[in-house]
């Protein structure tokens, strides 16, 4: 039963509703750099009339939120802006980022995402399991029949959720060709990278990390769309040791150049506790999103979560049912 689910993941893509982008399909190659340097050079007439016009008839900055109701006081994803997410493995980084994504879809935000450690088909299984709220692999093998849940999908995703097939390492020309293609030819809003060590792979290679994050910023500016990077942190002392942001592997100059730096922790003193007694205070957090950088916010606050097992979700509290995104859902 669970090779449907896999099925109706590439019936989708074949729909170009939920889109699969490939190397074969479009060259990426002239998308590495801008082209028209010309268009930069503006009079300083032009930005004038820009500010007068801005002054005259104030508009309101088009921003998005996280979808917890617990971070949308304090944080808010602004065009032109990097951000990153940090944490060790297993600690959540993709969870996390796939479920802002559908928030982003949610909010009528278009999204690609570059995972070069999961398959596309892999990516639409988890994301379906987060839009949908229960584990449709056991679901399926109960017999139900999920189609329902895949046309929901189809109906909130389509046309707004692209993915880039390509895993393993790659070259940092490569991400930045498939970025622009897609914020110039698609009109994509946020492009997600998981991860940062897939596209420089040299640990101690600072000088090519801090010329991917000049470049991922200066992209980002241009083309007027905000990227999500997931990164690592150095190994802790201890599991139970709460990072900050000076233990992101590499250089520095990562968390100096981007505009917002989260980190994802997993509360393994809980899970050491329920492992141990069978049980665990529920008040006490699973894991906690930590904004420790925000440039153009006020707030760097902590975020405290709950793991839903079933969604595969983060939720604002132990006894939160998972987030319904297209209100389809029936908790």
């Amino acid at each position: 039963m669970v090779s449907l689910i896999e099925e109706r993941a590439e019936q989708l893509d074949e729909m170009r509703r939920i889109r699969i982008i490939t190397n074969k399909e479009v060259d990426f190659e002239k998308y590495v750099k801008a082209t028209d340097a010309g268009k930069d050079i503006k009079d300083v007439s032009v930005y004038l009339a820009e500010i007068k016009e801005s002054l005259k008839n104030p508009v309101a900055e088009v921003t998005q939120t996280m979808p917890w109701a617990s971070t949308q006081g304090s944080f808010r994803y602004r065009a032109g802006e990097v951000t990153v997410y940090a944490g060790t493995n297993g600690g959540g980084k993709s969870l996390i980022t796939g479920q802002i994504a559908l928030g982003l879809i949610g909010q009528g935000c278009k999204v690609c995402i570059a995972s070069f450690e999961m398959k596309p088909k892999r990516t639409i299984q988890r994301l379906l399991r987060q839009f949908s709220g229960e584990n449709l692999e056991y679901a399926a093998l109960m017999g139900r029949d999920m189609s329902p849940v895949m046309d929901r999908m189809e109906a909130f995703a389509g046309g707004k959720l692209y993915l880039y097939d390509q895993q393993g390492t790659v070259n940092v020309r490569q991400v930045l060709g498939v970025a622009r293609f897609c914020a110039v030819e698609l009109g994509v809003n946020h492009f997600i990278v998981d991860s940062l060590m897939k596209c420089v792979a040299g640990e101690d290679d600072y000088n090519g990390q801090k010329n991917f994050i000049d470049e991922l910023t200066s992209m980002a500016r241009d083309h007027n769309i905000h990227i999500h990077l997931v990164h690592h942190i150095r190994k802790q002392a201890s599991d139970e040791v709460m990072p900050n942001k000076n233990d992101l592997k590499g250089t520095g100059a990562i968390a100096d150049q981007v505009d917002n730096v989260f980190l994802m922790w997993r509360n393994k003193k809980k899970e050491h506790e329920a492992q141990m007694n069978g049980t665990a205070d529920p008040m006490v957090a699973d894991a906690m999103l930590m904004c420790e950088k925000q440039r153009n916010g006020e707030g760097e606050d902590w975020f405290k979560l709950w793991y839903h097992a079933g969604s595969q979700q983060f939720v604002d509290s132990s006894q939160s049912k998972p987030i319904d995104f297209d209100g389809g859902s029936e908790f």
